[in-house]
């Protein structure tokens, strides 16, 4: 797990799963090998994603970030994320169980975005 915990550096499409399955390293089940099994089928078979560092012509800033309503079902805690580019690169991603239980979607989205703003801030 800790060299998917590595790979998570540049391939943050695995990073919610990753995650996942590492709260469960303390005693895990069939089911979570099953997790990890499918987590190194699907980089075989995606060796070419990834970031790719490009030259912009523009040195603009873009965040972007999103939020899943109460998404866990052990805990109902949202999920939040975000990525932050620099011209067409991205310098920064985050995605994470939000500290605390969102009473709406709007709530978990807003906690998101604050994640967000402070980053680029």
């Amino acid at each position: 797990m800790g060299a998917l915990q590595y790979l998570t550096f540049t391939r943050p499409d695995i990073c919610f799963a990753v995650n996942r399955v590492c709260q469960f390293m303390h005693a895990p089940t069939d089911s979570h090998w099953a997790a990890v099994k499918h987590i190194l089928r699907y980089l075989k078979g995606t060796t070419s994603y990834g970031f790719h560092i490009t030259r912009g012509t523009s040195f603009a800033l873009h965040g972007f970030t999103d939020a899943d309503w109460a998404g866990s079902i052990d805990d109902r805690k949202s999920t939040g994320g975000y990525l932050v580019f620099f011209s067409q690169t991205p310098i920064s991603w985050k995605s994470s169980k939000q500290r605390t239980v969102a009473h709406s979607s709007t709530e978990a989205e807003y906690k998101a975005l604050a994640d967000g703003t402070d980053e680029v801030i």
